[in-house]
């Protein structure tokens, strides 16, 4: 299975469009699973997932995920601030499946 992890700033912004996500997901007949953690936990998970996608107010932190990530083929991706803003799940679900 499939693990797409979303980092924000305190984890709880992404809450709802994890949920948009895991619907437009089985929809697609996709087994993933999708969670949302604050900055600070996202180390703790990096050995479990397959994509990390950001929220577009932690998209510093890109370059330093990146760094953490370096060799464990995991792409490091900012949501889309309109697909973030609208919470449109099914487009966000599609652009982590591409990375994979």
């Amino acid at each position: 299975m499939k693990k797409i992890m979303l980092v924000c700033s305190a984890g709880m912004s992404t809450s709802l469009l994890v949920t948009k996500m895991e619907k437009a997901a089985v929809e697609k007949g996709e087994e993933i699973q999708i969670f949302a953690v604050a900055e600070a936990e996202a180390k703790n998970h990096f050995e479990e997932i397959d994509v990390l996608l950001l929220g577009p107010q932690v998209r510093f932190l890109k370059g330093k995920l990146e760094k953490q990530l370096d060799g464990k083929g995991i792409p490091v991706q900012v949501i889309d601030s309109i697909d973030y803003g609208t919470m449109n799940g099914d487009a966000v679900l599609t652009k982590a499946l591409q990375l994979l």
